[in-house]
């Protein structure tokens, strides 16, 4: 699966944020790290958006 990410420079670094996933942001001394951070990151968003969300009725849709 794919995500769109915006990737800003800072003094410290790189932050990375998924404006599709409110909260999900990561960051590293290097874009490349910062690239490879998010990874983890959204790995454990959606890994709580699912443990949040058993035993609630569900359905999935598909959008073209």
């Amino acid at each position: 699966m794919k995500y769109k990410v915006h990737i800003k420079k800072t003094d410290e670094g790189y932050s990375i944020w998924v404006p599709g996933l409110p909260g999900c942001w990561s960051q590293g001394k290097t874009e490349k790290e910062a690239l490879e951070n998010i990874k983890d990151a959204i790995e454990s968003y959606l890994e709580t958006v699912e443990e949040l969300s058993k035993g609630v009725r569900t359905r999935e849709v598909e959008v073209a």
